[in-house]
């Protein structure tokens, strides 16, 4: 059987370069050609700032280091469109760089470089993350360090932000409660207790909160139920 000849790795062949020209799909881009044929991508600021220029030769390892470059700034820029969405913790950023294809040394390069910019910090990810729930889906304790240790953030960061943030979990919960009370009209007291209770410890609540807010609110529907009588006594 004839054996195919073998196409040379553009990652590991060196040569003189032979021209240099922006992609036509992304101008901020171009592409290196090698002793006349195409050899790589290259951001063009990358190329810019390591000045080069046609008729440079190029060995076998500079052009893995421009190569590897390349994907550092790939991946930041990457990095930043994913944290330009919403604040991200360090695993969240490096699991999607993960899924987009990235190599180890390239997402560790990036995340250093986010870093040393402050676009990236678990300490202030998960300050935001709190005061965000708080605003607008309050939680428990239990479910907010359940959420942030999902996402990556480490248990004693988790926790000390946690205390830092001086939740009122009676009060949300009771608010939480009486929305969702009014869903129950109809059922038995202790099917409402039962499923309340179960609403709001799914929410991250314990059970030295729930029960407190479940007593407030079935007494105050009680109360609601009773019949008042105003009508003035007769006597005979």
């Amino acid at each position: 059987m004839r054996a195919h000849p073998r196409i040379p790795d553009p990652e590991s062949t060196g040569g003189r370069i032979t021209r240099i020209a922006p992609q036509e799909r992304d101008l901020e881009r171009v592409n290196v050609f090698l002793d006349g044929a195409f050899a790589f991508g290259l951001g063009a600021e990358l190329a810019l700032r390591e000045g080069l220029a046609v008729g440079d030769e190029l060995s076998a390892a500079r052009v893995g280091e421009l190569r590897a470059a390349d994907e550092v700034g790939k991946a930041t820029t990457a990095a930043l469109h994913v944290l330009a969405r919403r604040p991200r913790s360090e695993r969240e950023v490096r699991d999607r760089l993960r899924q987009k294809g990235y190599g180890a040394d390239a997402i560790d390069a990036a995340i250093e470089k986010l870093e040393g910019w402050r676009y990236l910090d678990d300490a202030s990810f998960a300050r935001y993350w709190v005061e965000n729930r708080e605003a607008h889906k309050p939680r428990g304790r239990r479910l907010l360090e359940q959420e942030l240790r999902h996402k990556g953030v480490e248990r004693g960061l988790v926790q000390e932000t946690i205390a830092a943030a001086d939740l009122d979990e009676a009060g949300a919960a009771l608010a939480l409660g009486r929305a969702k009370l009014r869903s129950y009209a109809g059922l038995e007291p202790a099917v409402v207790r039962r499923r309340l209770g179960s609403y709001l410890a799914r929410r991250g609540y314990g059970f030295d909160v729930v029960r407190p807010v479940l007593d407030r609110l079935l007494g105050e529907r009680e109360d609601e139920s009773d019949p008042v009588d105003d009508a003035p006594e007769t006597g005979e």
